[in-house]
């Protein structure tokens, strides 16, 4: 959860979940404030697990008690998908889909007259527009390209809280992006719902590759561009030669891999097997050696034996993953998932705590090799950077937003600690 605190006379968005629920969030924000309305708090909520869901109701009530004058409105995937169960809720002043959340005019409304306005997501067609802000302290933008999905992975419950894959045309990709590098960022990270579905829906249907290549060559000034979590089997013959080619694209990705055995993977609906994960790592390493991955993993699936998650484990290292984000299965009403046998909660939670083992072993080994280099690194605030692979850097006395040369000088385990010096010559 990232809480975003205001004046009371302002407008407060609590947000949970994704980074393009982020981005819409500062988007809300402001559309709010151009329509007048003060003491309003947003939450915008996430459906990704019930917990995420729990937690969001856990805040509304919170906020209320902290604040009772303040008017809250619920948005977001969980509002989108369950609009029932927060209009019930005697804190909440009203609900707001996600296809209308985009809207100003929606808060133009007073609200009384239309205490739920939530619409068929599956019906969405109109592209989304371009939405911009910087996070992570404003030292990177992130730059919302696309929405929704079409597949059906039997555990996620997102499509119906997204609707169908939608695109922002190339050219309000192109000219937001332009505006963010005018406006000082350095950094733009792509993101959406099923980032390496953009495009299916635009006239030609040009990829994900096609679009990072036109960017680049568009914004010339643009110094670092990264993609938020990606679709292996989706990775397209221009993405692939862009990551080879074009240094300005920064040298990570972030993979939604989910397991790494192929009985699980089917049973997940996913549509690559674990050849294909091996395969798009291996190539991408071979043409860009300083390349590292992340990886969405979860633990516990239905039906997972311990050989079939040792499978999982066993893939950490065999694609070579450094940043791991570890998912205890977390059954979703509505999914194909739900109905399947499950394994023993305790079972789950040992699970999990062993892969996130692995992952933090895979981080230092990383870590160490990076001892002595010296790199060039995104200054953020709070005494901290990033390197081009998106490893941490702890720094001192470093003013934010500023690409420097920093050596690194050793590690703690979970973050590279580097000092600020001079590129040679």
């Amino acid at each position: 959860m990232t809480h975003f605190c205001r004046p009371p006379d302002d407008v407060e968005v609590v947000t949970f979940g994704c980074r393009l629920n982020l981005v819409e969030s500062e988007a809300m924000r402001r559309a709010a404030l151009g329509q007048g309305k003060r003491g309003v708090v947003i939450v915008n909520t996430c459906a990704v697990t019930a917990e995420a869901e729990r937690q969001a109701r856990q805040a509304i009530r919170r906020i209320k008690r902290e604040r009772p004058a303040a008017e809250i409105v619920v948005t977001g995937c969980a509002a989108q998908i369950n609009p029932a169960l927060f209009a019930s809720m005697p804190e909440v002043f009203r609900v707001i889909g996600n296809s209308e959340k985009a809207d100003p005019a929606i808060w133009a409304e007073a609200g009384e007259e239309v205490r739920v306005a939530v619409s068929d997501i599956m019906s969405a067609e109109a592209a989304p527009k371009a939405l911009t802000e910087g996070v992570e302290d404003h030292t990177r933008a992130f730059l919302a390209v696309q929405t929704g999905c079409d597949h059906r992975c039997s555990f996620c419950i997102i499509p119906f809280g997204r609707g169908r894959s939608r695109s922002v045309p190339e050219t309000e990709v192109i000219d937001a992006a332009r505006r963010l590098t005018a406006n000082g960022f350095r950094e733009i990270v792509l993101t959406g719902v099923d980032l390496t579905s953009y495009g299916i829906d635009l006239e030609g249907a040009p990829a994900l590759g096609h679009l990072v290549q036109s960017i680049l060559r568009a914004v010339p000034s643009l110094q670092r561009l990264r993609l938020s979590s990606i679709d292996c089997i989706e990775a397209d013959a221009a993405l692939i030669g862009a990551f080879a080619d074009e240094p300005r694209l920064m040298p990570h990705l972030h993979l939604s891999l989910q397991a790494g055995d192929d009985l699980t993977l089917k049973r997940m609906k996913r549509r690559h097997r674990r050849a294909d994960a091996l395969r798009l790592c291996g190539e991408l390493r071979r043409l860009r050696p300083d390349i590292v991955f992340g990886a969405d993993l979860i633990a516990g699936f239905p039906t997972e034996t311990e050989a079939m998650f040792q499978n999982t484990v066993a893939l950490v290292d065999q694609c070579g993953l450094t940043h791991l984000h570890v998912f205890p299965f977390s059954a979703r009403v509505g999914t194909a998932a739900a109905k399947m046998p499950p394994v023993a909660p305790e079972v789950v939670k040992e699970r999990a705590k062993r892969l996130r083992e692995a992952g933090d072993l895979a981080l230092r080994r990383h870590l160490d090799t990076q001892i002595g280099k010296l790199l060039p690194v995104l200054t953020e605030r709070g005494g901290m950077a990033r390197t081009e692979d998106f490893t941490r850097v702890r720094l001192k006395d470093q003013p934010p937003s500023r690409i420097i040369a920093a050596r690194m000088t050793g590690n703690d385990g979970t973050a590279l600690i580097g000092m600020p010096c001079h590129l040679p010559g």
